[in-house]
């Protein structure tokens, strides 16, 4: 939260506040342990994507007979934010972050040990659904933050957020073809318990409001908080568009990069994810955006770059270097799109964190949804079907909210 300072009506009149120069600094030092964090977390929910084919081949299976374990991933992980994230409004965060990142942590053995498809699809579901501890910091972040860098401040989280899915492909694509694919589960493992426990030694001490109702009332109280605000309402369906398109086309790029058309390596395949880095670039330039000219504007553009997209990944299908300028599009439209949509979720209602677990929700459910589709439209009808699938889902995201129209202003953080 942003530092105060106490002034008489004289010294106001003529003196401009003072910002403690030790508030800001401890609040960016947690800040950056908060993304670091992040980063460790969000990897856990896409580890599996580009180990589909070493897993497939110890199981004695198929890449494409595997492939629905990347959207348990992420059903998972859209289950433990109806269950878990809300209660950010409720319960102290320091002992939630530490519970989940144990249990994650516990999942990611129990997954590394697996025998079979089945064990290893439990395992993957249970550790997505604990590692939901960045949406229970995001509120926290944008709470602390100065009004007029909230969204820098919640970009610089997302930008976390996305190294993170970055470093899922890359390092563990490589640790994967060097060491195996168990040995990244547990790298994975040990990585989340660290800097889990020392996020939460480092939250600061919460004086929890007591509210009415069950623990879990956030989950009940959802759908009524969608409806009552068109805002976070729209913010919900576009992410969900948004985030599907980029699901189906990321979470099946391993297949198609490790198919018959180019036959390259898990390692190498892993490589691509490098392109992702552009998302982390892009998330900091998305917040003075947001801050700057609003939400709206800001999603609207990044659905056009994304529409760029989609006949560069279907050219892709053959062509390369089309494959290349793709990756970086999707990936920065998909920032901008996030960092305007989740500071308009977290600013929109009285109660951010289930504002949040709705917004994020709907994004994965979206996700989950496009990716399960798309392994079927792989398998079936190629990379022609993936594309097919990613066009379609940004199609839905903005013809189902373009006709509704915001009274007031538009994502002023």
């Amino acid at each position: 939260m942003s530092s105060a300072v106490t002034r008489t009506p004289a010294a106001a009149a003529t003196h401009r506040p003072t910002p403690d120069p030790a508030t800001g600094r401890s609040r960016n030092l947690l800040l950056v342990l908060i993304a670091l964090c992040t980063a460790v977390t969000a990897a856990n929910i896409y580890v599996a994507a580009p180990l589909l084919p070493l897993i497939a081949h110890d199981f004695g299976s198929t890449s494409s007979a595997v492939a629905w374990i990347a959207s348990v991933a992420q059903f998972g992980y859209a289950a433990g934010l109806l269950f878990f994230a809300p209660l950010g409004d409720r319960v102290n965060r320091r002992r939630l972050v530490a519970v989940l990142s144990l249990v994650t942590a516990v999942a990611l053995i129990a997954g590394a040990a697996a025998t079979g498809a089945a064990t290893l699809a439990a395992a993957v579901l249970v550790a997505s659904a604990a590692t939901v501890v960045p949406q229970l910091l995001v509120p926290l972040v944008a709470a602390r933050a100065p009004a007029d860098r909230r969204a820098r401040h919640v970009a610089a989280v997302i930008a976390g957020l996305f190294t993170g899915i970055v470093a899922a492909r890359v390092l563990g694509g490589l640790a994967g073809q060097a060491f195996g694919w168990r040995t990244v589960f547990v790298g994975a493992a040990v990585l989340t318990t660290v800097l889990g426990l020392l996020t939460a030694a480092a939250l600061p001490a919460e004086e929890r409001r007591s509210r009415e109702g069950h623990l879990f009332a956030g989950l009940t109280a959802m759908p009524g908080l969608v409806r009552r605000s068109p805002d976070l309402w729209r913010a919900c369906l576009r992410q969900a568009g948004m985030y599907g398109a980029w699901s189906a086309l990321w979470t099946s790029l391993a297949l198609l990069l490790t198919g018959g058309s180019y036959g390259l390596s898990t390692a190498t395949a892993g490589l691509f994810g490098l392109f992702g880095l552009s998302a982390s670039i892009v998330a900091p330039l998305a917040g003075g955006l947001v801050d700057r000219f609003g939400a709206a504007k800001t999603v609207g553009g990044a659905y056009l770059l994304a529409a760029v997209s989609v006949p560069l990944f279907w050219l892709g299908g053959q062509v390369m270097a089309a494959l290349f300028v793709a990756a970086i599009v999707i990936h920065a439209a998909l920032v901008a799109s996030h960092v305007a949509n989740q500071t308009l979720a977290l600013t929109t209602t009285s109660a951010p964190a289930t504002a949040n677990s709705a917004y994020v929700v709907a994004g994965f459910a979206g996700g989950a949804t496009a990716s399960a589709l798309a392994g079927l439209a792989f398998a079936r009808f190629g990379w022609g079907g993936v594309v097919a699938v990613a066009a379609a889902w940004l199609v839905l995201g903005w013809s189902t909210t373009a006709g509704r129209r915001r009274p007031a202003r538009q994502g002023q953080a």
